[in-house]
């Protein structure tokens, strides 16, 4: 099964941080990252920044449109108005299709603020206590939505970039 994980940072540098610390231990094989992607908010800007990870993943698991799609949704929906307000209905309704629900989209958007930066991780194989003691002292919060391997690959075939599919039994 595989984890997507928010981990809020009190800091607009904390994710980045928290990158460093996460590529150690996938390097380690303390935990497998099939795809990340990092918010940074300056406390003097309008809008964040964001980033995918593709460095610390082999092939961006989610794809662009996914981190697109999540993050328009979470960023931007509130400030363009009720116009928008169907399409984010339909975006959240495909998200909680996947596992990701209204109260995590509401929770995310609530704590990622202007100061503060975020890690979106989906990752599998982690070996918990090697996790966490990694991460102690980083004052993250740390948000999570479980996801099967349904919810995994639904999401994957959702919002997957135009890569060629990936046919179950094959190398």
């Amino acid at each position: 099964m595989s984890t997507l994980s928010v981990w809020r940072f009190d800091t607009p540098g904390g994710a980045d941080e928290a990158v460093v610390i996460l590529t150690d231990l996938a390097r380690q094989q303390l935990i497998t990252v099939h795809d990340a992607a990092t918010v940074f908010w300056q406390p003097d800007a309008r809008k964040p920044k964001t980033r995918q990870l593709r460095d610390l993943t082999s092939a961006g698991a989610l794809g662009g449109a996914f981190w697109g799609m999540l993050f328009g949704l979470l960023f931007l929906v509130p400030l363009l108005g009720a116009a928008i307000g169907a399409a984010a209905g339909a975006l959240t309704g495909r998200l909680t299709d996947v596992g990701i629900d209204d109260t995590f989209i509401e929770r995310v958007r609530e704590e990622i603020t202007p100061g503060t930066s975020a890690l979106f991780v989906l990752t599998s194989d982690a070996v918990l206590d090697r996790v966490r003691e990694a991460f102690a002292g980083r004052r993250a919060h740390l948000l999570h939505t479980n996801l099967s391997r349904e919810q995994e690959d639904t999401l994957r075939a959702a919002f997957a970039d135009d890569e060629p599919p990936v046919l179950q039994g094959t190398a």
